[in-house]
């Protein structure tokens, strides 16, 4: 015999299941959602750490990646800090300097970091060739894969610099470092040859300590190599969590909050199956003792009322799991590139492991209410079955039928005190669906505010370019590893479209009518002492205030010799508002202060912002432009466009802000899972809303047959759930904001950043009274159809039925 019962205990569970068809649908989707949910959850754990944590251990990966001054140690003091207390292995020195090479077509790729080494294989950072060879002598050069494309392939050929004169590299392989040591990799001799011209030689040294899984202690490694080869000597620092970090954000971000719905969506599935299976017990008790008086044993009750719970769900947990694997391939396709080992699809074990655990669980649900129905004495159960039980509630239908309301009203307000453990159901659904709502509401405007903070130029009603934007060559789509290469600025050297003057664009700019205020940026690359490869930074001219990024600490730039920069870049190069950092933009360098810590969640490349002011030969390339009210953008725009164009510039409306990308993706998620939740709640009150009304049907005819109108009787229905509306937003409402509260942080914790007051402070007064209401909503749409049923039930028909 199954499990579920073949013979009499077979056609049992399909008579209940085909009666029940309400029921039957409510515990399928409760459980879809709840392991669609979990299935994202497990797939995005488990997509945030096992590649990057196979390639680390593979490669045997630096914990810290360290820059020096080779003027300031030799390379026999840096070989002694290998041996330091902590340490258990060590690489270098290798000489190492950025660049910034130019492709066949011309272009100029991102600033690179070069290090010389003689081969791939190390006690630390052992590289891993992925096409090609090894540089063997001057004139090759390896490249990170993300580099790879169709332009930049083995055998092409770059020059070193965008001068005509430059030696010309040939590239023979691709290569890719867990620890992100270096961008490229060539002979020691060509590395010097390359910083020959100007740029600066550091040694590059590569640690891994015993203790290196917390930040407190990578910076107490750090102190202990600082301190050995004295003040000045090291010039900064990478730690291999960052690097992590960055890798895994892409999912991380998204884990929290979706096991938020999986947790709500796991404890709906209880209750509601238990709900289900309660009512089919307390509604069915003359069926269980007919089953009895015919010889079905206690067990055999319990089983089948089991079986009515795990059918469904089994079918609804299938259903789970397909849907889950298709929501998580986007998300994963933020993981799948980062070191060629992620994969499109959800680990196995996740895709077993879960639906076991949903169905133990529903199991569970279901078992207490069923013992309780295979307890029942045959004798009472029949006679239960025979009459509705009374007395219960009473006391409340005599307490609220003093109430100034509607006979109909009051009568339906004291019902929920005759099955309070159903009422107690529908109270738990709705506060949950409720809870729901509230908390999406709040992740999409927590979303959006992240979006609009991280593109601040949007505040600028007009944008003006020093080059007519018609001309300007759009940059090249993005590498294999996402990371798009930055134009060369206009007027730096490179080829490009003829610059207007930024003095008479800013001339021309003054004098419109309409002007409030403007300031000038140059959006580029820089490259930071201690960081490997270059650094995206905001060049700032003029008070640029109204642009500035929001701030977790400190304060924004105001004059020269002031940085700000995102929390990521301080964990990176474990430093802290109050250090200074040595910063060069072309031929420029500057040592700046560290003023403010920004908000900034734009992944493994944050972006600096200082003034411009600290590199001479910096220009801005764009001007932000606030109009005073009153003003419209595209007139004002429009007027200047005329006079700037004869001086090579232009200027164009700004568009609205445009969030893509993974704030969409959580958004759509967000929005799907919260419609789940909210049909499981509804369905949920429609099943117990359409049990109760069954059982008070000759009741309720009783009062049609004494002139209670259709329209009285579906107030009499809709009357308790409105009231156990009202109380489940009161409840929910509370929860979805502490749920925020919660998630929000943590979130922000998964991308390494804390998260400023705009996006966690979302909730306004008004709109938490109305998503209040929106409980009563829930509430009410789950009791519609089964109170237009009761409204419509003959009245002789319904007389008849006990």
């Amino acid at each position: 015999m199954s499990l579920f019962g073949t013979g009499a205990l077979g056609r049992v569970v399909r008579s209940g299941l085909g009666r029940r068809r309400a029921q039957t649908v409510v515990i399928a989707v409760a459980a879809m959602m709840a392991v669609a949910s979990a299935v994202v959850a497990g797939a995005l754990m488990v997509a945030a750490s096992a590649p990057f944590d196979r390639a680390f251990e593979k490669q045997r990966g630096a914990h810290i990646t360290a820059q020096y001054d080779p003027a300031k140690v030799s390379p026999g003091e840096l070989a002694q800090t290998g041996k330091l207390t902590g340490v258990t292995a060590s690489a270098g020195p290798y000489p190492a300097t950025e660049f910034r090479p130019v492709d066949p077509t011309g272009f100029r790729l991102p600033t690179l970091t070069l290090v010389g080494r003689s081969g791939p294989d190390a006690d630390v950072d052992h590289v891993e060739l992925k096409s090609g060879r090894w540089a063997q002598k001057p004139g090759e050069i390896v490249l990170s894969a993300a580099l790879e494309s169709p332009l930049v392939a083995i055998g092409s050929a770059l020059r070193a610099s965008g001068a005509a004169d430059t030696p010309a590299l040939s590239v023979v392989g691709f290569a890719v470092s867990a620890s992100r040591s270096a961008d490229a990799w060539a002979t020691p001799a060509q590395v010097d040859a390359l910083a020959a011209p100007g740029n600066s030689v550091r040694s590059q040294m590569l640690y891994r300590f015993d203790s290196a899984g917390t930040q407190e202690q990578i910076l107490a490694g750090r102190a202990k190599i600082a301190a050995f080869v004295g003040p000045g000597a090291l010039l900064g620092t990478q730690s291999w969590l960052d690097t992590r970090r960055a890798a895994d954000q892409g999912a991380a971000a998204t884990v929290p909050f979706v096991m938020a719905f999986g947790v709500l969506g796991i404890v709906m599935s209880v209750i509601i199956v238990s709900s289900v299976i309660s009512g089919a017990v307390g509604t069915s008790l003359r069926r269980i003792g007919i089953l009895k008086a015919i010889g079905f044993t206690p067990f055999q009750v319990v089983r089948a009322y089991v079986a009515q719970a795990l059918i469904p769900a089994g079918a609804g947990i299938a259903g789970g799991v397909v849907l889950g694997n298709l929501l998580v391939v986007p998300l994963l396709a933020d993981t799948a590139s980062v070191y060629g080992t992620a994969s499109l699809s959800v680990a196995w074990w996740v895709d077993a492991a879960v639906p076991a655990v949903a169905l133990l669980v529903v199991g569970l649900a279901a078992l207490i209410p069923a013992l309780r129905g295979g307890r029942l004495d045959t004798v009472g159960a029949l006679a239960a079955g025979r009459a509705p039980r009374t007395g219960r509630g009473q006391w409340a239908h005599r307490a609220t039928g003093r109430l100034p309301l509607p006979r109909p009203v009051t009568y339906g307000l004291a019902a929920p005190f005759t099955h309070p453990v159903r009422a107690l159901a529908v109270l738990l659904a709705v506060a949950f669906g409720t809870t729901a709502v509230t908390f999406a509401v709040g992740l999409t405007a927590s979303l959006s505010a992240v979006g609009g903070s991280q593109d601040p130029e949007s505040r600028a009603a007009v944008t003006v370019t020093t080059a007519r934007l018609n001309e300007v060559t759009p940059p090249p789509p993005p590498g294999a590893g996402g990371r798009a290469a930055i134009p060369s600025p206009v007027g730096s050297g490179a080829s490009g479209p003829k610059a207007g003057d930024p003095e008479r664009v800013r001339a021309a700019l003054a004098s419109e009518a309409g002007l409030e205020s403007y300031y000038g940026k140059l959006p580029t690359e820089v490259t930071v002492a201690g960081v490997s490869g270059s650094v995206r930074a905001g060049l700032y001219e003029g008070d640029s205030s109204p642009g500035g990024y929001e701030l977790l600490s400190g304060h924004w730039i105001t004059g020269k010799g002031q940085v700000v920069v995102p929390t990521r870049f301080l964990q990176r190069t474990s430093t802290k508002v109050g250090d200074t950092l040595r910063v060069t933009y072309e031929k420029d360098s500057a040592d700046l202060r560290i003023v403010g810590e920004s908000f900034d969640t734009s992944g493994s490349e944050p972006q600096i912002h200082a003034y411009m002011a600290d590199f001479p030969s910096a220009r801005p390339s764009t001007f932000l432009v606030r109009v005073k009210p009153g003003v419209p953008a595209e007139e004002f725009a429009h007027k200047l466009a005329v006079v700037l164009r004869p001086l090579g510039g232009d200027a164009t409306a700004a568009p609205p802000a445009d969030h893509k990308g993974i704030i969409l993706i959580m958004d759509a998620m967000a929005v799907l899972l919260t419609l789940i939740l909210v049909c499981v709640a509804g369905l949920g009150i429609l099943n117990s809303v359409v049990l109760d009304t069954r059982e008070r049907i000759h009741d309720l005819a009783v009062c049609k047959a004494i002139g209670m109108s259709p329209r009285q009787t579906v107030s009499l229905v809709l009357a308790p759930v409105t009231a156990i509306g009202v109380l489940g937003g009161l409840l929910g409402v509370p929860a979805g904001h502490l749920l925020h509260r919660v998630v929000m942080p943590v979130m922000g914790r998964a991308i390494g950043t804390r998260l400023p007051s705009p996006v966690l402070d979302v909730y306004e007064p008004v709109q938490l009274l109305v998503l209040g209401l929106g409980g009563v909503v829930i509430a009410v749409l789950g009791a519609l159809v089964p109170a237009g049923w009761a409204a419509r039930a003959r009245t002789a028909t319904a007389l008849r039925t006990e």
